[in-house]
């Protein structure tokens, strides 16, 4: 069992979450995905979450994440996309004529222990499935 404990509590809460960049743009490729994914485990650790599997499509991303109840998912989303758009503008370029990398939107669906490794396999295929 994932179970996490604190002082009064036990929990095992984990999100598979997806979102994608503004107008589906094609431009989550190369060192671009490569930074982005260094920027979202290192935001993930400062939000005390962890990031257990993952995959960056040129135009969509995939995380699954385990949390503590302690932290909407709405929180953890604004600080992942915030944080990464800020940095990733930052970084390229070609990215700064974009006002906001990431669309407001997000699809987020709670799992639990039995499809845990059910989703982390469909993350996992994910690169391979839409390269057919």
């Amino acid at each position: 069992m994932n179970r996490h404990f604190t002082k009064h509590k036990v929990f095992n809460v984990s999100y598979h979450i997806i979102w994608i960049p503004k107008y589906r743009k094609h431009i989550l490729k190369d060192d671009i995905r490569k930074q982005l994914l260094l920027l979202l485990k290192e935001k993930s650790l400062q939000l005390n979450i962890s990031i257990e599997a993952s995959e960056i499509m040129s135009d969509h991303i995939h995380l699954f994440i385990k949390a503590t109840p302690d932290i909407k998912i709405s929180t953890i989303l604004k600080h992942l996309k915030g944080y990464s758009s800020f940095r990733l503008r930052k970084m390229f370029p070609i990215l700064r004529k974009y006002k906001a990398l990431w669309t407001h939107s997000y699809y987020c669906e709670t799992i639990g222990l039995i499809s845990e490794q059910t989703i982390k396999k469909y993350i996992s295929m994910q690169m391979e499935t839409n390269n057919k």
